[in-house]
């Protein structure tokens, strides 16, 4: 599991309308997403490939076992089918960009 990060130097000002244009240029649909505080996925997959991607806050995703602590700038792709979980960590919400492979 990469953790992939926003790099001001290439990608400008980090901003949820760059953070989607970003996603949508590598055939993603996109759709923003808050979780209060105490959010937790309990252990699931999906039917389609995906990318999780925080624009504030901290979300804490265990992927095939390994887990990693997602912040601002942060998005890691989840692949179809693959066992994972998410939860909020700390006291803020979380903003996400919930991205889908198209097709």
């Amino acid at each position: 599991m990469g953790v992939h990060r926003w790099d001001p130097q290439t990608d400008g000002e980090l901003s949820e309308k760059a953070l989607r244009r970003k996603l949508e240029a590598h055939g993603y649909s996109v759709t923003r997403y808050v979780y209060p505080p105490g959010t937790h996925f309990a252990e699931h997959t999906h039917g389609v490939d995906k990318i999780d991607a925080v624009l504030s806050g901290q979300f804490e995703l265990v992927v095939s076992g390994k887990r990693a602590v997602l912040g601002p700038g942060e998005w890691i792709a989840v692949p179809r089918g693959v066992l994972h979980t998410a939860s909020v960590v700390g006291d803020e919400p979380v903003v996400s960009l919930d991205a889908v492979r198209k097709g």
